[in-house]
């Protein structure tokens, strides 16, 4: 077992060619504040700040598949691996600044990932025109 959390958000995380330092930062500050979490009635309006829950988060670079022509999808919108890994671990430090339990899975590693998907809620974070999921 690399991560895992016992209740909280699972981030699939995406980099592309371009995405930053300050994009990382953005993306955290978006997860740990996204009020998606139940309140007392059940709806979704707490965030992970506020129910002290965790955050899960996979590196994907498959969120980046070029899927417009054939059978294979193409990964050329990818970030390389060099660039990649350091903008996902500066999501995960960003996260832990704000007090907020984290766990990962291994950059590049092939990984089961096993989700409880509660709702169901899943969302894509855009951040800069950049689809970050």
């Amino acid at each position: 077992m690399i991560g895992q959390i016992e209740g909280g958000l699972c981030a699939l995380v995406g980099v592309t060619h371009g995405d930053t330092e300050a994009e990382a930062v953005r993306l955290a500050d978006r997860l740990v504040k996204l009020r998606v979490m139940p309140d007392e009635q059940g709806r979704p309006n707490r965030s992970v700040l506020d129910t002290a829950e965790s955050i899960l988060v996979i590196s994907q670079f498959t969120l980046y598949a070029d899927t417009r022509r054939g059978n294979r999808p193409g990964y050329t919108d990818a970030a390389e691996p060099a660039v990649a890994e350091p903008l996902i671990d500066s999501v995960v430090e960003r996260i832990k600044s704000h007090g907020v339990k984290v766990s990962t899975g291994r950059f590049g590693a092939n990984m089961d990932v096993r989700l409880l998907n509660q709702g169901p809620i899943t969302i894509l974070l855009d951040i800069d025109g950049q689809a970050t999921g």
